[in-house]
């Protein structure tokens, strides 16, 4: 069996937080995992930036719920979905990802929790596991799947490098620049090539 796993935000949406530094005029947060690779230090200056500005969770989910999938991310996540088990590992939370989630077909997410206190600003975040995006592909791998997945950013190339084979999808060229060895793609034709391509040597390599 072959399960596909892929990132979400800048693979199949937009970026939440650039969307939302454009929509409060606020640049700080446009800083995301493509120019940070310590997550823990991106999300806590967002926490404080939030504080700070005075804007809360539902500032943020008012954004999201304007927010749709990328062109033809619907269509190559239901080619997809046709012919291999689908994942999204996220680093995003689930407090913000419903309204994109449900605009996509409602595909199994695994991500993260945030912390919100009683005046409902953002208080902390709760990882579901440190590394997730490669503890979930190497899990996948212990259960005999045949793994193939996609990212954008720092935070996938450990999953990326766990799966049988890596792809980039819509990368900056400063992450190329650094991880060579994984095939870079600009569109989802070139992608879903690469899966089925990858896909039957795997199958060809067990048979």
């Amino acid at each position: 069996m072959q399960v596909v796993c892929l990132d979400l935000e800048g693979v199949l949406v937009p970026e939440i937080w650039i969307a939302f530094a454009e929509r409060t005029g606020i640049p700080e947060f446009r800083r995301t995992t493509r120019d940070e690779p310590d997550y823990g230090k991106l999300m806590r200056f967002r926490i404080g930036l939030l504080r700070e500005r005075g804007l809360k969770l539902a500032d943020i989910q008012a954004v999201i719920a304007g927010m749709a999938p990328l062109p033809g991310a619907k269509e190559f996540l239901d080619g997809l979905r046709a012919h291999y088990q689908v994942v999204i590992l996220s680093d995003t939370f689930y407090e913000f990802a419903d309204p994109l989630m449900r605009q996509l077909g409602r595909p199994t997410l695994f991500c993260h929790r945030l912390e919100i206190d009683t005046e409902g600003y953002v208080a902390d975040y709760r990882l579901r596991q440190p590394d997730q995006k490669r503890h979930a592909v190497e899990a996948l791998k212990g259960l005999n799947f045949q793994v193939m997945a996609a990212g954008d950013s720092y935070n996938d190339t450990g999953m990326l490098g766990a799966a049988h084979a890596g792809f980039f999808i819509h990368p900056p060229e400063s992450i190329v620049a650094q991880f060579p060895q994984f095939p870079v793609h600009h569109d989802y034709t070139g992608l879903r090539a690469s899966f089925d391509a990858a896909g039957a040597r795997l199958r060809a390599a067990v048979a």
